[in-house]
């Protein structure tokens, strides 16, 4: 046998001998994260030495957070808002988190302007205007579309996990468990977000609340109808009687049949909605980057006579298109 050949046969050795070894280093690794982790955030905080009621104040946000008198105008912007502030599991006080946004924008705008007059640049209306606008979308609305992003995405997974939560519940009273037991099982058995949810309903529980009250108070904080007909079956199931586990099974058949549907509709409306995040994201992340990269692409019009009416024309297209895509890939199932 040739050296080369020798040499060949000890590099794929060793190349083997090193991927075995990292792979052995790493599956030791994740397993001990896997057993040290908490199965959801709640039982993470308990363990850590949190009492039940102090893990219950920092995972829950409360929609009565919103100022008391709200413009008439503002209330469903408002409460749409803290829902979505709910979804993402952001725990930062809504009037902390209003402050910051209003403030981002401005201190981004007084920096470049003064970047801009220690540089010697002029400043037109045009170009004030322009740099205004690049600090809203930097500093507000790029930072409102991560929370919504996040927020669809942690409510998509508690619809997924719903109805496995249901089944959890129904083993858990055919087992001759009662109802409260049986929701403390899902805590101990759910992983985030539908197990620390339910394990804050089982604290205001343990704490006095109404069940009923707790299980709707979860459910208008999410938003999701699935949840909305689990209390339903339970207020009726405990006013008229009836097998409750039978009742909640049936009930977990619909869900899965109805996010069957909307699966197919998702899918077959997947192509628009592609292409309305397309159009509806596209500009703005376009103009933001450009604006880093080389501002006096846009700096340099800026005060043109006719830069200000196409400008402001072509905000007022962007929002009607805006405001119709939306309504357009509104699907309801």
């Amino acid at each position: 046998m040739s050296d080369i050949w020798i040499k060949a046969i000890i590099l794929v050795l060793v190349f083997a001998a090193v991927v075995f070894a990292v792979e052995r280093v790493l599956a030791v690794y994740i397993g001990r994260n896997i057993e040290s982790k908490a199965i959801n955030k709640r039982l993470d905080l308990i363990g850590r030495g949190h009492s039940r009621g102090d893990a219950m104040q920092m995972l829950r946000r409360q929609v009565s957070a919103l100022p008391d008198k709200l413009p008439p105008l503002l209330v469903r912007p408002a409460i749409a808002f803290e829902k979505m502030l709910v979804a993402a599991g952001l725990a930062m006080p809504t009037g902390r988190l209003m402050l910051l946004l209003l403030a981002a924008p401005i201190v981004i705008f007084l920096m470049i302007i003064l970047l801009m007059l220690a540089l010697g640049g002029a400043l037109g209306f045009g170009r004030i205007l322009m740099i205004a606008t690049f600090a809203f979308v930097l500093g507000a609305a790029i930072p409102l579309l991560v929370l919504q992003i996040r927020a669809n995405r942690m409510r998509k997974k508690m619809q997924d996990q719903f109805p496995v939560a249901l089944d959890v519940f129904v083993r858990g009273l055919r087992a001759g468990h009662p109802i409260a037991a049986a929701l403390d099982l899902l805590t101990v058995e759910m992983a985030d977000p539908i197990g620390s949810q339910f394990g804050i309903v089982v604290d205001e529980v343990t704490y006095g609340a109404d069940l009923r009250d707790a299980l709707t108070a979860m459910a208008e904080r999410w938003d999701l109808d699935d949840m909305r007909m689990f209390v339903v079956a339970l207020s009726v199931q405990s006013e008229t009687g009836g097998n409750l586990a039978e009742i909640l099974e049936n009930l977990s058949k619909v869900i899965r049949e109805r996010q069957s549907m909307m699966l197919k509709v998702r899918a077959l409306s997947s192509e628009g909605r592609m292409t309305a995040a397309i159009l509806t994201g596209l500009p703005v992340m376009a103009f933001s980057l450009l604006f880093l990269a080389n501002p006096r692409f846009y700096l340099d019009v800026a005060d043109d006579p006719a830069f200000l009416p196409g400008y402001v024309s072509l905000l007022a297209l962007y929002a009607i298109g805006f405001f119709t895509i939306r309504r357009l890939i509104d699907l309801k199932v």
